[in-house]
């Protein structure tokens, strides 16, 4: 399961260093070398120096990921402060509106495998970075496959993110769990572990088996609502069940369908009918999950041509938004590319 982001909330330069030394010691440990550490704080320091200059607060979401042979670092920052409205000229060397060198925005574009910075103006800023150990493996694009980003943020004060996710693929399928455990905190990350390492070993082909055998797997522990999505290329459709309060939206541009997931608590109870419903899966298609530490107002609309960019970007961006800030808060959005 991808680990869930540490958020900051960055107030003023006291906050800056320790954040910088925790980042740091946790990069040394995984498989970076030495010249990318070095690169990684370089970008961590650019971010945070720029979020206090230029707003003079904010939140810094991070994670470090990795798997037997790849790391990776991703950070965003986000702030409330006025927006920009030309990020491209923002990127460019030279330019600053603070009487600097103007080099800081573009040496992080360069240093970073990924990086995206989405603003508007009285609405404020979300600058994305990511670097990777693989980047040759992660640029290189499939013909066909459901790209998938998330954001899982623990609710404040909490040590554990009771909201997780696990994502697998086959030459077929694409296969989501989305869950969210009771409540927060370890026994809800427990009960959202337990599910999601099932979906991983699970071999059913419909959801609804998927849930059914999953509330057996689960019953020890306090429950969660979840939702299991599972994308057929060759079908060329999206087949999904969900029990419990997560809203599941299916965007085909600006048009949008809500799926209507099942009452119940997976673990606890469910109901005794269930059944797939099923979707057309389209090229540049979205489908975005959420958990209850969001609010379920939002439209992507809203976000002025976010489409461009990274979906990480538009999780940040609904995160922004309609955060709860009393819960553990999660986004997941999956394009078929």
């Amino acid at each position: 399961m991808d680990k869930a982001f540490t958020s900051y909330r960055i107030e003023d330069r006291s906050f800056v260093s320790y954040l910088k030394r925790e980042i740091h010691s946790h990069l040394v440990k995984g498989k970076f070398s030495k010249n990318q550490v070095g690169e990684i704080d370089i970008i961590v320091s650019e971010i945070t120096s720029n979020l206090i200059k230029h707003v003079g607060s904010g939140e810094i979401l991070y994670r470090i990921d990795h798997d037997d042979q790849h790391s990776c670092f991703e950070i965003l920052s986000i702030d409330k402060g006025a927006g920009m409205s030309d990020t491209s000229r923002m990127i460019k060397d030279g330019f600053s509106t603070t009487l600097t060198l103007g080099h800081g925005l573009g040496a992080i574009k360069r240093m970073s495998t990924l990086f995206q910075l989405y603003s508007l103006p009285q609405w404020g800023t979300i600058l994305y970075a990511m670097r990777r150990t693989n980047e040759e493996e992660f640029l290189r694009k499939p013909e066909l496959d459901v790209e998938i980003r998330a954001l899982c943020v623990n609710k404040a004060r909490e040590t554990e993110c009771g909201d997780g996710y696990r994502i697998n693929k086959t030459d077929t399928e694409v296969r989501i769990f989305f869950g969210d455990g009771l409540g927060h905190g370890e026994h809800a990350k427990a009960a959202v572990d337990l599910a999601g390492d099932f979906f991983t070993e699970c071999r059913e082909s419909d959801p609804v088996d998927i849930i059914r055998q999953m509330h057996e797997k689960v019953r020890r522990t306090r429950g969660l609502v979840a939702t299991v999505a599972i994308c057929n290329k060759k079908k060329r459709e999206w087949r999904i069940c969900g029990v419990g309060n997560i809203l599941t939206r299916m965007y085909s541009g600006i048009q949008y369908k809500n799926y209507m997931p099942y009452n119940g608590t997976v673990g606890l109870n469910l109901a005794t009918s269930m059944n797939s419903s099923v979707f057309e899966a389209e090229k540049n298609q979205h489908l975005i999950m959420c958990s209850d530490g969001i609010q379920t107002k939002w439209d992507m609309n809203r976000f002025q041509s976010i489409l461009r960019y990274d979906n990480t970007l538009l999780a940040a961006s609904i995160y922004k938004d309609f955060s709860r800030g009393n819960d553990d808060a999660s986004v997941l959005v999956a394009k078929v590319i």
